[in-house]
């Protein structure tokens, strides 16, 4: 799932290449993904491109008087076309193809989704905060009103609410997933089930680990292709999708808890004093 270096830098890539465009066409294949209907997608029709931006994990492309936002959720991702290609044959939403937006004079930006669950959304709106996701949204972590004491607050509020949870729950920060918020924690050295409520100084390091870790992803990432973005965010990675690796800080086993939709990544000795993790799914084998 792209997270917020990932579409920071598919921002900057599709600003590159679209401000100052005019659309020929938005093409939808996959009709579950478009989840409005005011405007229509033929509002974008002869307008031009103005921008693009990001909203936590929502890319903003700014055409004419509307904008299309895009969440591209756990398997979407988007692709720049040089030539505009014909219309693909077949019933439409069978294949990764949701939808393409083509420009005039040629140039068009797939919009795919791969595996079987769609969760892939396009909205077209007259404002970004109409789209509910985006209303709902936290600060930015990356913001400079951002502060230390502004995310002391926001974890004191908490309570015992696991900060591994927490990272993640856009309604509280935005932008940060599964990946980063692994990341984050085996930076700070804290456990993922950590309460949120901590000492001060606990509040220091993972407020730190959390600034750096993403800033060093986005500089990473900023300038590259959206075709290489997937190979940089997974080479950059020290724990998280590393199960049964070396933790590159200590040597120890890297391990993993299983949930029924996603999993967790973290080193015991970095993370937990050594002690492992329960995993449910590894609990269920050895029985």
């Amino acid at each position: 799932m792209p997270e917020l270096p990932e579409v920071h830098a598919l921002v900057t890539a599709l600003d590159r290449r679209l401000s100052g465009r005019v659309v020929a066409r938005l093409d939808v294949f996959s009709f579950a993904a478009l989840k409005t209907f005011d405007p229509p997608a033929s509002a974008l029709a002869g307008t031009a491109v103005h921008g693009v931006a990001r909203h936590g994990k929502f890319l903003d492309l700014a055409i004419g008087d509307v904008h299309l936002v895009i969440h591209l959720a756990r398997g979407g991702w988007m692709r720049w076309r040089e030539e505009t290609p014909d219309r693909p044959t077949g019933r439409p939403g069978t294949g990764p193809l949701a939808a393409r937006l083509v420009l005039e004079g040629g140039g068009a930006v797939d919009i795919t989704e791969a595996g079987t669950t769609k969760r892939l959304a396009l909205s077209i709106v007259r404002v970004p905060s109409e789209v509910p996701g985006i209303e709902r949204l936290g600060p930015d972590p990356l913001s400079d009103d951002f502060t230390e004491a502004v995310f002391a607050d926001i974890l004191a509020h908490s309570g015992r609410s696991q900060i591994k949870g927490l990272l993640r729950n856009q309604a509280v920060i935005a932008g940060i997933g599964n990946a980063y918020s692994d990341e984050i924690l085996h930076v700070a050295r804290m456990s993922p089930f950590a309460p949120a409520s901590m000492h001060p100084d606990d509040v220091s390091r993972l407020y730190t680990a959390m600034r750096s870790t993403l800033e060093d992803a986005v500089e990473r990432s900023d300038g590259l292709d959206a075709t290489e973005l997937k190979r940089e965010k997974k080479s950059g990675m020290r724990v998280h999708g590393r199960t049964g690796e070396a933790c590159p800080v200590c040597g120890d086993t890297v391990r993993q808890v299983t949930y029924s939709d996603s999993s967790l990544q973290y080193c015991p000795t970095c993370q937990t004093r050594g002690k492992p993790l329960a995993d449910r799914v590894l609990s269920r084998l050895l029985k």
